[in-house]
């Protein structure tokens, strides 16, 4: 059994990360932006619902009337929805008179689309809709697709290749490479690979070799005896043997020096190795994943990394998208960070207002997933009326202002003041405000008397601006 498929066609991120959000717990929401791309993901899946946001029509609706009815002719159980404009296309409105299909004008929410998918697809269909079994050799990693996707999801086409072709590799016993920036997600990514794998009753060992001393990332990884250095007073059991027939994940691979290297190149191809100060070979059972902050490629040019073992790596090298690739997933990720911040501080959200996903979808994100859900609990410790709206956000993040990224190929750059025409002076100068008195009410543990205080106004002022900036309980 597997769950119900959903092709969902629209140009909006809002759209589908909302609808995406609300339906992905009983149903495979597929995601496209053209109508050519959701009818092959209607066929490639043998989809049951397709909603087509067509409240701008391209082509007039003769594209979308033509792949539709094709799709009713080769899949005569699909249910599908149409929206669009109050003024229909003239081919639209052929294909609903001729199409047993619902079709909705105007402004439509993402209610109402999941209460009419609840309605064609009832509660039970999620676990009772059958699917052509998989055969036999596609079983174990159709299985495993599951576990990975339904944890990591995401409505990027780029990601989801990705994603795919991890979860095969999960399943056997080789050394897996992912770069990604940092804060992309590299180690959950790395917890999902061990998780669904044939080791998941094992230990996961995180080895962060860029926060280690150059001089104790051996002893780290492969353990010492006794005497080796000079603060070694007992045999220390590395990370290696400590693992068992878990998995490793080796962080930040790229600061490993050339000696390092070469023992991480012998204990992935043979699993052998000698703790600091032994003479003793051990053989490791672990499986490993490395993870980078940079492509090797270019330090391997540069004489920093060993070439054998970049090719050795580069074979199964799985490159994590940076957050301001994924448009699409920032809404649905958002309202996670939201649902975990408001739970884990007790604050009552009762809805967010479409001016913070504006601001959140304008902004580049250079710390990427991480500097997301600070920002979003952020935003959240300072909601005071149940309502999350732009006015909670960072100054930085408003005005566009990113920081760099851990990349040096990339340039993002920052909003500059003098060149946004949508920042006037008075609205700098309230942003540099609330940030003070958030700032100070946060130091004070939100006392009103020792914030006004400290701002060096009165208790009536400090009131008044709080209340003009929407930060009142």
């Amino acid at each position: 059994m597997s769950k119900p498929i959903i092709v969902v066609c629209s140009r909006s991120p809002v759209f589908t990360s909302d609808l995406t959000l609300a339906l992905s717990e009983r149903f495979d929401v597929q995601i496209s932006d053209t109508v050519q791309k959701a009818g092959e993901l209607c066929l490639k899946h043998a989809a049951h619902v397709l909603v087509g946001d067509f409240q701008i029509a391209t082509d007039g609706g003769h594209a979308q009337e033509y792949v539709i009815g094709q799709l009713r002719q080769r899949l005569s159980d699909l249910q599908v929805l149409l929206l669009t404009a109050v003024d229909c296309p003239e081919p639209l409105e052929r294909l609903v008179a001729c199409g047993n299909m619902t079709h909705l004008r105007g402004n439509i929410g993402v209610e109402q689309v999941v209460a009419w998918v609840n309605e064609k697809l009832p509660t039970k269909s999620a676990t009772e809709i059958e699917v052509a079994a998989p055969s036999s050799e596609h079983k174990e990693s159709d299985a495993v697709l599951h576990g990975i996707s339904r944890n990591f999801e995401t409505n990027t086409p780029q990601l989801r290749r990705m994603l795919i072709e991890l979860e095969v590799a999960a399943q056997h016993d080789v050394t897996v490479l992912l770069i990604g920036e940092t804060g992309s997600g590299k180690t959950f990514l790395a917890n999902l690979i061990h998780e669904v794998s044939p080791r998941r009753k094992e230990a996961f060992l995180h080895v962060a070799c860029g926060a280690l001393p150059s001089e104790l990332i051996e002893s780290e990884l492969f353990g010492h005896v006794k005497g080796a250095f000079t603060s070694a007073h007992a045999d220390k059991e590395g990370k290696f043997l400590a693992a068992g027939r878990g998995t490793i994940l080796l962080d930040e691979i790229d600061v490993l020096g050339p000696e390092q290297q070469v023992k991480i190149l012998r204990a992935i191809e043979t699993g052998e190795f000698e703790p600091v100060g032994s003479n003793k070979t051990y053989k490791s059972q672990a499986r490993l994943v490395v993870a980078s902050n940079l492509d090797l490629k270019p330090l391997v040019e540069k004489g920093r990394f060993r070439p054998d073992l970049y090719y050795r790596l580069n074979m199964l090298k799985f490159e994590v998208a940076p957050l301001r690739d994924r448009k699409p997933d920032i809404g649905p990720l958002a309202r996670k960070f939201v649902a975990q911040s408001a739970a884990k501080h007790k604050i009552k959200i009762e809805r967010i207002d479409d001016s913070l996903f504006a601001a959140l979808y304008s902004y580049p994100w250079p710390g990427n997933v991480r500097e997301l859900e600070n920002v979003i609990q952020r935003a959240v410790i300072y909601c005071r009326n149940g309502v999350l709206t732009s006015d909670q956000l960072p100054y930085d993040i408003l005005v566009g202002n990113a920081g760099p990224t851990n990349d040096p190929s990339v340039q993002l750059g920052g909003t500059s003041m003098a060149n946004n025409n949508n920042v006037t002076l008075n609205r700098q100068i309230s942003f540099t405000e609330r940030e003070i008195i958030e700032q100070t009410l946060m130091k004070n543990n939100f006392s009103r008397t020792n914030s006004a205080k400290d701002l060096g106004i009165s208790r009536v002022t400090l009131y008044n601006k709080m209340k003009k900036y929407g930060m009142m309980q």
